[in-house]
């Protein structure tokens, strides 16, 4: 397969997760808001700065108001991880491909884009407006990934779609524990408060995993839930379960098996991800510290993306496309996490 068009399938799907992803962050102060006690404001900055959005964002606002965060995060072009300009990217790579991707890939995506730019932010005025309108996105995504696992063949293309998806899936898992820890930085008296606990089930609600959390553990404790969405080898959107498949699917397109060792310095540092996952347990995360240990495993997948692009993307002249993709998801929330505390 070209470099070019494994570039282009695999970040379509990093960017259909990404949206996907956004809509979901923005859940979470949605759930809890539903939950907060009156005199707890609601906080939006923490959005921000976990998905390292905090310091473009300043650039062109005051104050990281409700309204103001959820506009930068869906509509606002100047941002290039935001929904519309994801989408766009998905959409554009999905065009320079459309002899290699499925019809119903094209139909599904392209239309998702003309919705998404014909909505006025206006519809954002009503809070039940809101919540409807994001989880429309997230269906519509998952009705994205769903088209393509029915109507494409298990060949080099569906591996390079898996691999960035799930690369992309585990980077927003572990920014979206970061929510909870920027949350309470703000008031480090509500560790185990029943504030905290409205904190965790909103992190858990957030990427659909209350259900499946209660099904598996009766009590609903930070330790549990941490170890639920990094360890969990069986949840779809639990850290390890991300690294394995995408483990597997960077195997298979070099021809080889993860369990007769790795061949190229991407398979080696996405299986070192996956042993050092595998070794660990919660308690090891918490004597770490939650924070630091996400942030060292950003830093990691970050290095994986780039293992990739200099093994399958830095063939061709496509190699300054990928390079400025790659760019728009680069950092961690840990290097803007001094700035934002002083």
């Amino acid at each position: 397969m070209l470099s070019r068009v494994a570039n282009s399938i695999y970040w379509m799907n990093r960017y259909m997760e990404r949206v996907e992803n956004y809509a979901r962050f923005v859940g979470v102060n949605f759930n809890l808001a539903l939950d907060l006690p009156p005199d707890v404001d609601e906080q939006w900055e923490p959005l921000l700065i976990a998905t390292a959005d905090h310091y473009l964002f300043y650039k062109y606002y005051d104050k990281p108001t409700k309204e103001d965060v959820i506009h930068f995060l869906t509509f606002d072009k100047r941002n290039p991880n935001s929904i519309i300009s994801c989408l766009y990217e998905a959409r554009e790579n999905a065009r320079t491909i459309r002899e290699t991707i499925s019809k119903e890939m094209w139909e599904s995506i392209n239309t998702f884009y003309l919705s998404i730019r014909a909505t006025s932010p206006d519809k954002f005025r009503n809070m039940d407006h809101m919540q409807a309108y994001f989880t429309d996105i997230r269906q519509s995504c998952q009705l994205f990934h769903g088209v393509v696992d029915t109507s494409i063949t298990r060949n080099e293309a569906w591996h390079f779609g898996r691999l960035g998806r799930h690369i992309e899936r585990g980077d927003k898992c572990s920014r979206f524990l970061d929510v909870k820890y920027f949350t309470l930085q703000q008031d480090s008296g509500t560790s185990g408060s029943t504030l905290d606990l409205m904190l965790w089930t909103a992190v858990l609600k957030s990427v659909s995993a209350y259900n499946m959390y209660r099904q598996t553990h009766r009590a609903l404790t930070s330790m549990n839930i941490v170890a639920f969405l990094i360890l969990d080898k069986l949840f779809p959107r639990s850290i390890a379960y991300c690294v394995r498949q995408a483990e597997l699917s960077l195997y298979a397109i070099g021809g080889s098996i993860p369990e007769r060792g790795h061949n190229n310095p991407a398979e080696r540092a996405l299986s070192k991800i996956r042993s050092e996952l595998e070794f660990t347990d919660v308690e090891e995360i918490f004597k770490t510290g939650l924070h630091d240990y996400l942030d060292t495993f950003q830093t990691k997948n970050n290095e994986v993306d780039t293992a990739i692009f200099n093994m399958y993307f830095g063939l061709e002249n496509g190699q300054s496309q990928s390079q400025s993709q790659s760019q728009s998801m680069g950092q961690t929330s840990g290097q803007f996490r001094t700035q934002w505390m002083n």
